[in-house]
């Protein structure tokens, strides 16, 4: 964004609306709530942990195929698996001996899906 743009947006009446101000400070979640949502959009801010929610986004994988995938040893995505199921933006089940590992629900795979398209139709 340009400096003349970025002048253009700035607000220049230093005029507060009192009325839209109250509305907008009831509709805030709770401090507590907004703490756990910034825990949860941390989560995206790793590159590590974005490879493998991406991965996971139309896929269930193990470990072995997440590592293979995101290029990362096995210990280093076993932790960030272990971190993301700890946000519950993954899930795992077992089968036989393998783990397969998935994002947790429709809400995290939307959220990511958005994103991603987003992204997709952004010009950066």
């Amino acid at each position: 964004m340009s400096l003349v743009a970025e002048e253009n947006e700035l607000c220049s009446c230093h005029e507060e609306h009192p009325e839209l101000v109250q509305k907008v400070r009831t509709q805030l979640a709770e401090n507590s709530d907004i703490d756990k949502m910034s825990e949860f959009f941390k989560m995206f801010a790793d590159s590590s942990r974005l490879k493998i929610i991406l991965s996971l986004l139309n896929n269930e994988l193990c470990v072995c195929d997440l590592t293979s995938v995101v290029q990362m040893n096995q210990s280093a995505v076993s932790h960030q698996l272990r971190v993301l199921k700890m946000m519950r933006l993954v899930k795992s089940r077992r089968e036989g001996k393998v783990v397969f590992y998935s994002l947790d629900d429709e809400h995290v795979h939307d959220i990511v899906a958005l994103a991603k398209t987003h992204f997709e139709e952004e010009a950066w």
